[in-house]
């Protein structure tokens, strides 16, 4: 089992590590981080995964409320799926809109490209 300090964790996630404080002490983790003899923050694999879908979740948009809501539900464990599903099925719909907005935008960037190489393609 892996065990990284907070600096190298903050390396393999991309995340600073003020932001892993944060998540931490904000409950966005599913449990408090282990710590060594020196009282420094160790991080496991396990951690490691949450961190990755808490990321996850924030780069798609995920409310830190409903992030901290999702962490609660999988720390309580078995008996609350339904709740943890249906968070994540909104969240998806809102995440399915927002690229759906941002494809229509690429097309609308694409055509005005078409156009401009249109315009400075050489005759033939």
């Amino acid at each position: 089992m892996t065990s990284l300090s907070i600096a190298e964790a903050a390396e393999q996630t991309g995340l600073t590590a003020h932001t892993l404080r944060y998540y931490e002490r904000d409950g966005l983790l599913l449990h408090s981080v282990e710590r060594a003899p020196s009282g420094h923050r160790r991080y496991t694999d396990d951690d490691l995964r949450w961190i990755q879908m808490v990321t996850r979740l924030r780069a798609t948009g995920m409310p830190i409320r409903d992030v901290r809501r999702y962490a609660a539900l999988v720390r309580d464990g078995d008996g609350n799926e339904a709740e943890r599903l249906d968070l994540l099925l909104a969240h998806r719909e809102v995440v399915e809109r927002q690229l759906a907005e941002v494809s229509s935008h690429l097309r609308a960037i694409d055509h005005k490209i078409a156009l401009y190489e249109h315009k400075v393609a050489p005759s033939a």
